[in-house]
């Protein structure tokens, strides 16, 4: 089980630190050609949201990989978590399902990763 939580926390990070590295540093003309839903808030949030994402990518691995504070991994999780979940609020009111069935994917996987990491499989 170890191993499988660590593939999905090594993807996991993966997708999200490329995600928020592109709402840091995409301009927002290059972010609303793949990323329609930009339309719908300012930049701040949108570099905010950027943030969020590598800072969570980064707490997925590194807490566990140094071996200190491993207590932040499930939290990073937690906290991806429910940014996926008010991701995919704002894709079903909007009608975009596919969108938010993605949404609803990494939300199961970040829910995997933070109850394994705060119950049986905790570091």
């Amino acid at each position: 089980m170890n191993t499988a939580l660590w593939v999905v926390q090594g993807v996991l990070a993966a997708m999200f630190l490329t995600a928020g590295a592109l709402k840091v540093s995409g301009t927002r003309e290059k972010l609303e050609s793949f990323m329609p839903w930009v339309q719908h808030y300012p930049t701040r949030v949108v570099r905010c949201v950027g943030v969020a994402e590598i800072l969570g990518a980064i707490g997925l691995v590194l807490p566990g990989a140094l071996d200190v504070a491993p207590w932040l991994t499930p939290l990073a999780a937690s906290g991806l978590a429910l940014l996926m979940a008010l991701a995919a609020v704002h894709h079903v009111r909007k009608r975009e399902r596919p969108e938010a069935s993605f949404n609803v994917v990494l939300l199961a996987l970040a829910l995997f990763v933070a109850i394994f990491r705060f119950g049986p499989n905790a570091f």
